[in-house]
């Protein structure tokens, strides 16, 4: 009997950890659903955001999964794994925390909304979470599904500083772009920040030196994914004109089921590496 296939889900915001029911939100919380109940093995990650309420919505740690320390700019960040399940649609939801990225603090913007000004440290840890938290359950994804800008930095820290890890060998990276973009560059300290063994200077050439908006950050993620979905009906056009230059596959936004057709595609991007 075959083994079924595995898609890790990597995403910004999900209803109903985040109350408002956006159609990012809801498509967000539907795929995982969607997939496991179509032969595949799923596991979801999101931000562990400070409005979202542990006691409402259950969650608890997971010890075996915590304390591990991700170091960014020479300080130690100790990671905090949380889980929650979505009874109704039997899925669990693991929530990467941390008591100086996220705590008590909202999403992506402050009470003012103004962004955090640590954004760009809380986008690398991350990233560098979810894919430490997979590595230590020994899970291996045949693809995985980046929802948001939050997680930008999945393809490229999985295609170089963790091309030898044998639980991503074969993974394939697809990028769902979205409306949501931020508006505040991070700033030149951002390249250095994000530096680990396996990412070397040539590889993010394209961010180095410079502020890196919405714009620089997506087109690095695109550089390093192996597919694109464009999940909302209006992207940052110059962003999806970069997506169909680089030759890679791309679902364009079309109104009517996704849940099918990401489903199609994500089989044809496994297929593809099986060939």
């Amino acid at each position: 009997m075959l083994e079924p296939k595995r898609i890790l889900f990597i995403s910004q915001e999900i209803f109903p950890y985040l109350a408002e029911e956006t159609p990012i939100r809801l498509l967000n919380r539907r795929l995982p659903e969607f997939f496991q109940a179509n032969g595949f093995e799923t596991r979801t990650f999101m931000p562990k955001y400070g409005e979202i309420n542990e006691r409402r919505n259950q969650l608890h740690e997971v010890i075996r999964l915590s304390g591990m320390n991700i170091i960014i700019d020479d300080s130690d960040h100790p990671l905090l794994l949380k889980v929650a399940s979505i009874q109704a649609a039997r899925i669990q939801i693991y929530f990467v925390d941390n008591d100086d990225y996220f705590g008590r603090r909202k999403g992506i913007l402050d009470m003012m909304d103004n962004m955090y000004k640590d954004n760009d440290e809380r986008v690398i840890f991350f990233a560098r979470s979810v894919l430490e938290t997979v590595k230590k359950l020994r899970w291996t994804p045949d693809v995985i599904y980046c929802s948001g800008w939050v997680g930008a930095l999945v393809p490229l820290y999985l295609k170089l500083a963790y091309v030898d890890t044998p639980f991503f060998t074969n993974a394939k990276v697809v990028l769902a772009l979205d409306d949501k973009e931020y508006a505040k560059p991070f700033d030149t300290s951002f390249v250095n920040k994000l530096m680990i063994d396996g990412i070397s200077a040539n590889s993010v050439r394209s961010i180095d030196g410079f502020p890196v908006g919405y714009e620089e950050l997506m087109r690095l993620a695109i550089d390093y994914s192996d597919a694109i979905i464009q999940s909302t009906p209006v992207v940052n056009q110059r962003v999806i004109n970069y997506a169909q230059t680089s030759g890679k596959p791309i679902l364009p936004y079309q109104e009517g089921d996704e849940m099918t057709r990401y489903y199609t595609f994500c089989q044809d991007v496994i297929h593809r590496n099986e060939e």
